[in-house]
C-alpha cells in the first residue's frame, strides 16, 4: 500500500502559566491511502492534540516539531495560507462535538456551500445540487428540505453526519475523525460507522480515527495505534493487536473492556494510576508507575519502539508473550 501520510519525531509542547506541557513526545505513525488507522488511548493521552497538529488547527501557545508529510507536501511549518488550501481540499476535521463546531447561525446549506465555493468554486444551482448529494452520501433522508434548516433543528446524529458531509465534500485524500461517535446512541453509532466505512470503500478516502472506544476500533479499523502520555507505545493491524497485545498498556485497555468470558463475576479492571502531566521529555517509560512489571530499568531508560515478540512494534523492555488471548 501507498503511504499517504507520514508522521516522524512529531512534538508539541504548550506554553502554560505553570511552565511548558508535552503533550506529544517524538510520535511517529503512517496511514495509507484508502486505509483506516485508529488513534487510541485514555483521555490526556495526546490523540486530539496529534489529530490538531496534523490540520495546523492548534492554538497559539502550542509549538510543533518534527515533520508532518501528506502526498509529498509538507505540513509542518507551511504558510497558513497555504494550510487553508490544503484543509479541506486535501485534509478534513471531523470534530468531537458537531453542536458547537457548526454555525449557530447559518443553515445547512450555506455551511456546506462555504465549503464547495472556497474550494470548488461553485456556484448557484451546481452547488445546491452537490450539497443535496453530500447529504444523501451520509444517509440523511429528505435532504433537499435539510438545506434550509439550523444545526439546533437536527439531531446529534444528523448533526455529525452533516460534519462528515462537509468534511468530504472535496473528496479529500485524508480524513481526520475526532471521536466521531461520542455520546451517541448504539443505534446512530452503528449508522455513522457505516458511513465512514462507505467513505473508504467507494471514494477511496483515508481515515485516521481518534478513538477510545475499542469496539469501534474493532469494527472498522485497519491499524492500531496506541498512544500513552504523548508517546506511540503500540502499532499493529487490529486483529494482531486484538490478538495479542505487546505492552502492557494495551492489555490493560482490552481487560477494561466489558467481556462476560472474562468478568464472570460482574466486575470491570481498571488501570491503577493516571496519566502523567509530562514537563519535559523523560528519559523513563511514562509508563513506569502504573505498571505491574516495572523493574530498574523502566526507571530509567526510555525504550525505543522496536519489534515485539508478536512481530509488531512496541515500546517496552518487558513486552508481553505472544500467546493468544
Amino acid at each position: 500500500m501507498t503511504e499517504l501520510l507520514e508522521v516522524r519525531e512529531l512534538t508539541v509542547r504548550f506554553r502554560t502559566e505553570d511552565g511548558p506541557v508535552l503533550a506529544v513526545d517524538a510520535a511517529d505513525f503512517e496511514v495509507a491511502e484508502a486505509e483506516v488507522v485508529a488513534l487510541v488511548g485514555e483521555s490526556g493521552c495526546g490523540k486530539s492534540v496529534t489529530a490538531l497538529a496534523l490540520t495546523g488547527l492548534l492554538p497559539g501557545n502550542a509549538t510543533i516539531d518534527g515533520t508532518v508529510d501528506l502526498a509529498g507536501d509538507q505540513l509542518t511549518g507551511m504558510p497558513e495560507s497555504r494550510l487553508r488550501e490544503i484543509r479541506g481540499r486535501d485534509i478534513a476535521y471531523i470534530f468531537q462535538e458537531p453542536m458547537t463546531s457548526l454555525n449557530p447561525v447559518l443553515t445547512v446549506g450555506r455551511q456546506i456551500g462555504e465549503v464547495l465555493k472556497q474550494h470548488q468554486h461553485m456556484r448557484g444551482r451546481a452547488m445546491k445540487l452537490r450539497a443535496i448529494e453530500l447529504l444523501e452520501l451520509v444517509g440523511i433522508p429528505i435532504p433537499a428540505r435539510r438545506l434550509g434548516e439550523y444545526p439546533h433543528q437536527l439531531s446529534g446524529g444528523m448533526r455529525q453526519r452533516v460534519m462528515i458531509a462537509m468534511a468530504v465534500a472535496c473528496r479529500p485524500k485524508l480524513i481526520v475523525a475526532d471521536e466521531p461517535t461520542t455520546a451517541l446512541d448504539v443505534t446512530i453509532q452503528a449508522g455513522i460507522l457505516d458511513v465512514l466505512r462507505h467513505l473508504r470503500d467507494e471514494i477511496g478516502t483515508a481515515i485516521l480515527l481518534i478513538t477510545h472506544d475499542l469496539g469501534v476500533v474493532a469494527d472498522v479499523a485497519d491499524r492500531v495505534v496506541v498512544m500513552y502520555a504523548g508517546r506511540v507505545v503500540e502499532q499493529s493491524n487490529v486483529v494482531g493487536l486484538f490478538a495479542n497485545p505487546s505492552h502492557p498498556y494495551t492489555r490493560g485497555l482490552l481487560d477494561a473492556v466489558p467481556n462476560p468470558a472474562r468478568h464472570a463475576d460482574g466486575g470491570l479492571r481498571e488501570i491503577p494510576g493516571r496519566v502523567p502531566v509530562l514537563r519535559s521529555t523523560s528519559n523513563a517509560c511514562t509508563f513506569a508507575d502504573r505498571c505491574q512489571y516495572v523493574d530498574g530499568l523502566c526507571r530509567t531508560q526510555r525504550p525505543s519502539l522496536t519489534p515485539g515478540p508478536a512481530g509488531h512494534p512496541v515500546r517496552c523492555w518487558h513486552p508481553l508473550d505472544a500467546r493468544p488471548r
